[in-house]
């Protein structure tokens, strides 16, 4: 798949409480790679977490499209939109029911993107399709940057 093939492609981004710091900077890393692939990314998140976003892009360099999280779930359920990937990034059982409703709800290829102390125990409260994207990763956002990384080039060229 070519970058002209992906200039009409979508990805949600998920972004839960922003209580691990390697959120942010993981789902800025994201929506960069995914702009560099000609994908159009859109962030939905928590208050907390979409203000994080807004104050470490505030020239809008990489966001886009910044929405609330539950608003956008509506919009899928009520069939207003849909995305051609999903990215939910997940350190926590909430994590892991918004991952779960994508799967149920949205046509698009779900990743599920689990970090923190607990990412492995997470991953196996997993019980819907989706591709598994885990690191155990708090403060070093490097080891989850390795492993997303390996799946950015699947995930693109999957579509």
């Amino acid at each position: 798949m070519t970058e002209s093939d992906n200039e009409s492609a979508t990805a949600l981004i998920l972004l839960g409480c922003p209580q691990v710091p390697v959120q942010t900077s993981m789902a800025l890393y994201l929506v960069h790679s995914l702009k560099q692939q000609g994908i159009r990314p859109v962030v939905a998140g928590t208050p907390a977490a979409r203000k994080l976003m807004e104050v470490a892009d505030p020239e809008r360099h990489y966001l886009d499209e910044v929405a609330d999280l539950d608003a956008v779930i509506d919009d899928i359920t009520g069939k207003q939109r849909d995305f051609d990937l999903c990215f939910v990034f997940i350190h926590n059982d909430s994590g892991v029911a918004y991952a779960g409703t994508m799967a149920y709800i949205s046509r698009a290829r779900l990743y599920a993107i689990l970090f923190g102390e607990h990412a492995e125990d997470l991953a196996d409260e997993i019980e819907f399709p989706c591709e598994v994207v885990a690191a155990k990763a708090v403060h070093n956002p490097m080891p989850l940057k390795r492993r997303l990384d390996e799946v950015m080039q699947w995930a693109v060229s999957k579509r």
